[in-house]
């Protein structure tokens, strides 16, 4: 390493009297204690890791009273909240690992990188536990396609998610897409990962074993991503550059080979292997820190043995940097080599940078010299803040009628909604995507949840990850409960029991009342819905201060869930499959339409009070469906959501080019209610009285599958046709014709 002049830019009194931490995210207050706590002023460098590890980002201070209130345990759970990933049993010595994260700051300011190296992170929260990644999926939230800066952000995105997860090798099998200006500055990319393992080869982050080795591997670290946790707990504004200099830059390549490194030495050295952290937000800092607080050790480290890719590079730099494709190891004392040899064959960076110790201190040398030397305790434990609500004016007032559609001409209304970005069909995305690499996939991305089989067994994994930010933003309990609701109809509909959840908590500035009001209330929503399902949340993510110009997103929990099939000869897809079966209706249909589809696309806004949720209906509608599935009776499944019924009659019918003929007691309008708890499912007219038998009044026969080149629809009012080829080809080109 060259010599460095000067690795401390400022000193311990000009970074108090200049406020250089104030621009680092620390406040007054905070800074106050630091000193308080040392006995003396901070240094540069020792700022600097206060300001990483006291981010939002990093400590979770602003949200961690209300994530502390989530279920996180039940038979399943072998690890819940505080690792890298949460684990779940699924019998036989096997188990789930699986956990999403958020990189929508890093998306919008550079698309590609930062959605690629969204997915990079995930996948090294899942080998970091010893797993084997199987699975990615992605929920995104853009603005309306109407300009080409949406356009190029859209491209970005999924040229970065497709980009990193083929080139790794590791299938995108499954997501959700949604449309909407309250994203305008701020989308979202969300990632979830999942991974299997055998219960004897779990791996945690927990530093243990004093004179053990702090081992560094992977890539070399360059200035990309510094101090990007406290970039990711900023707001934009529209009159400031954006920090490109925060966002990373990923190598697929290269985390190819850290992960089947990592997967080796779990299962070749498990003895050698005492701990393994993904080197994630503030890079070496947090892995480092965080390992020897949750090992109830200390940690010292020796900075001139990083590898670097960059000239000069200071502690602060070297600290901070958030380079990817690199994990940090504690090995046992004595076995180093081993472990350095393996890494070794593989091409990569494997480096003794420090030790464990006992005395509950952070220690870092640069240059010969001690650059830090901090308490580990006070360094990973921020304060924590219980920040006042206030119930949103848009609530209070809200007017509790609901929107009444005009839907005098159903036909070409059902055409309209399907030509809508959030309705119509996302494959113009998703063909980028590798979702068949490792065999596995048996459900591709465009049915209600995708489906991994697990090798070796008879046993499939159900995925999905859902949220309607509108919902939510009408009703923040009520539609988080909602969500969940959701996500566990699709798993459902596949013919798999929901067993867990993750999720990416995306909100804007928590100081702002309005804003931690929908927290907390999205908090105990999901809590609510988990609980109630058997659903534990055992990993997460949260993503506050997605604001521009004071203007925030739609709150927007968005929730991962898991399910398991026993026997996977009972997966079941949406897709109608033969002309004469019946369809059945699951679900009472209301006049909900507020937050709806169609209120959007009418008003161009939505308004008044979110409609009801029937969380016992809901749940004994999702009992109904499995119990029919595992006795084989259905041919298909497929749950209501945006759209109503009208968009999931016509996304079954698609797929094998078949059609319907329905007689509803309905209205028009209802056809585009967005009523919860609902499903459509189709029966071999052979097994209608068995079908019958099991669903006691809680299925209606509302029609049958034909091979008509129409639609045929008779509600309370009147009869009507849509043309199936013509209805098809809208849901098909829409997007790709605003994206031309």
């Amino acid at each position: 390493m060259p010599t460095i002049v000067n690795p401390e830019p400022k000193t311990a009194a000009q970074v108090k009297s200049e406020r250089l931490y104030a621009k680092w995210g620390l406040t007054d207050v905070e800074f106050q204690i630091i000193e308080d706590k040392m006995g003396r002023l901070p240094n540069y460098t020792e700022t600097g890791l206060f300001s990483a590890m006291w981010s939002e980002h990093a400590s979770y201070k602003k949200s961690k009273v209300l994530l502390r209130t989530f279920w996180s345990k039940n038979e399943r759970v072998l690890q819940g909240p505080g690792e890298g990933a949460g684990i779940l049993d699924i019998g036989d010595g096997q188990a789930v690992v699986f956990k999403a994260e958020s990189h929508n700051h890093p998306s919008q300011v550079e698309p590609y990188q930062g959605a690629a190296t969204g997915v990079g992170g995930i996948l090294r929260d899942i080998f970091s536990m010893g797993a084997q990644p199987i699975a990615v999926l992605d929920s995104l939230r853009f603005p309306e396609i109407k300009d080409e800066q949406t356009k190029s952000l859209i491209d970005g995105v999924i040229a970065g998610i497709a980009g990193y997860g083929n080139a790794i090798g590791i299938p995108t099998v499954g997501g959700d897409v949604a449309f909407d200006d309250a994203y305008k500055g701020n989308l979202l990319c969300n990632v979830m990962s999942v991974g299997l393992l055998d219960h004897t080869r779990i791996e945690v982050g927990q530093a243990h074993g004093s004179g053990n080795s702090v081992v560094y591997v992977g890539a070399k670290t360059g200035r990309d991503g510094i101090n990007g946790a406290t970039f990711a707990s900023a707001e934009f504004s529209s009159k400031e550059d954006a920090q490109r200099s925060a966002v990373q830059v990923g190598d697929p390549f290269m985390e190819k080979l850290v992960m089947d490194a990592t997967i080796e030495a779990v299962k070749k050295m498990p003895d050698d292997v005492v701990a393994i952290q993904d080197m994630g937000a503030a890079g070496i800092l947090s892995s480092s820190s965080e390992m020897g607080e949750k090992g109830g050790t200390g940690i010292s480290l020796d900075l001139d043995k990083v590898p670097v890719r960059e000239a000069g590079m200071i502690p602060y730099e070297l600290m901070l940097s958030e380079s990817q494709e690199r994990m940090l190891l504690i090995v046992a004392k004595g076995h180093e080599a081993q472990i350095i040899g393996l890494y070794k064959k593989y091409g990569l960076d494997a480096v003794v940078i420090g030790q464990v110790t006992d005395d509950d201190r952070y220690r870092l040398s640069f240059a010969g010299k001690t650059v830090a030397d901090v308490d580990i305790n006070l360094l990973t434990k921020a304060p924590v803040y219980q920040l006042p609500t206030k119930i949103p004016d848009r609530i209070v007032g809200a007017d509790p009628r609901q929107y009444q559609p005009n839907v005098a001409d159903p036909a070409a209304i059902f055409l309209k909604i399907l030509a809508q970005p959030t309705i119509a069909s996302k494959k113009l995305f998703y063909r980028h995507f590798d979702s068949m690499v490792r065999t596995d996939t048996v459900v591709k991305p465009g049915g209600d949840a995708a489906v991994i089989r697990v090798r070796g067994s008879q046993k499939a994994l159900s995925m999905t990850v859902d949220v309607n930010g509108r919902y939510v933003y009408l009703d923040p309990y009520e539609g988080s409960r909602m969500a969940v609701a959701e996500a566990a109809r699709n798993i459902v509909a596949t013919g798999a029991l929901p067993i867990g959840i993750t999720d990416c908590l995306n909100f804007g500035n928590p100081d702002n009342p309005e804003v931690y009001y929908e927290l907390a209330q999205s908090v105990a929503g999901l809590n609510d819905m988990a609980k109630k399902l058997n659903t534990p949340v055992v990993s997460g993510n949260v993503s506050l201060y997605n604001e521009t110009d004071k203007r925030a997103i739609y709150p927007t929990p968005m929730v991962g869930m898991l399910g398991l099939i026993e026997d996977d000869r009972q997966i079941t897809t949406i897709d109608f499959k033969a002309a004469g079966d019946l369809i059945y209706l699951v679900g009472q249909t209301a006049d909900d339409f507020n937050a709806s589809e169609i209120q959007k696309m009418q008003l161009g806004d939505i308004a008044g009070q979110l409609f009801g949720f029937d969380a016992q209906a809901e749940l004994d509608n999702q009992k109904l469906v499995l119990d029919a599935i595992q006795k084989n009776l259905l041919r298909s499944a497929h749950d209501l959501s945006e759209g109503g019924l009208a968009v999931a009659l016509a996304e079954a019918a698609f797929n094998h080019d078949l059609a319907f003929k329905l007689t509803l007691k309905l209205t028009n309008a209802q056809l585009f209610a967005e009523t919860n708890g609902r499903f459509i499912l189709s029966v071999a007219a052979e097994n209608q009285t068995a079908f019958e038998q099991l669903a006691k009044g809680k299925a209606v026969l509302i029609g049958s599958v034909t091979n008509d080149d129409h639609f045929s629809i008779r509600t309370t009012e009147c009869g009507f046709f849509v043309d199936k080829k013509q209805a098809k080809t809208v849901w098909q080109n829409a997007i790709a014709d605003l994206m031309a």
